[in-house]
């Protein structure tokens, strides 16, 4: 049998787009996003953000976002020195070797203009079980502690998102799909372009019924 590209959307959410600060729904984290913004731009005076929160908060995808949009993946072999906002994501892993080298990264930011660091974490600063002297640095810019949007803030941003682009759903579809899909926005976002382009093939609205084709048609795993 053959399958054709439509039937194969549903394996589109093994590969969602690459995390951007445009495709991050902030909910309650608007002055976070807007100061990792300024951050990039070179426009705000305190250049080191820690960010912390539970899984699911957005701390890897705004630390992927930025080091895609202008900032880079910090390593310990690099000098300190080096221009640019570095990037490290969940620094309760570092090795004490490791430790030393951010430490020197955070003095050098402190020290020059240019330069920039972007760090997360699933605890605040003071909870880390890491080096003191590195803790008391981490803590010596912006700390802000990343909320998970809430279903309802989910639902919300889908529906806004599906208004946007003039898609009509059933009232159980969003419910449908945060219960049967994976939670994070990125993937929800793009399984409704994709859910929209499905349901445009068939000539058919988008209710629970065709969710559930377009999910067994691509054999989503977990399904």
């Amino acid at each position: 049998m053959t399958v054709s590209f439509q039937d194969q959307l549903p394996l589109d959410l093994l590969n969602p787009p690459q995390p951007r600060l445009a495709n991050f729904v902030p909910g309650r984290n608007a002055e976070a996003v807007d100061a990792i913004a300024r951050l990039l731009a070179g426009r705000l005076p305190e250049r080191l953000i820690y960010l912390w929160g539970a899984d699911g908060s957005g701390r890897t995808h705004l630390a992927l976002a930025v080091a895609s949009e202008g900032g880079w993946p910090w390593t310990p072999e690099d000098e300190p020195q080096r221009a640019g906002v570095a990037v490290v994501d969940n620094v309760a892993g570092l090795d004490a070797d490791t430790q030393v080298a951010l430490f020197n990264r955070i003095n050098a930011v402190r020290a020059a203009e240019g330069l920039g660091l972007l760090a997360t974490g699933t605890v605040a600063p003071a909870q880390l079980q890491l080096r003191e002297d590195l803790r008391t640095r981490l803590a010596w810019g912006l700390v802000y502690q990343l909320q998970p949007l809430t279903d309802e803030e989910k639902a919300a941003a889908l529906a806004g998102q599906a208004a946007t682009r003039g898609v009509v759903l059933s009232d159980d579809v969003l419910p449908f799909m945060l219960r049967h899909l994976p939670r994070d926005m990125r993937t929800l976002s793009h399984a409704l372009e994709a859910l929209d382009a499905f349901a445009l093939t068939r000539k058919r609205p988008l209710t629970v019924p065709l969710v559930r084709e377009w999910l067994h048609s691509g054999r989503l795993p977990g399904f």
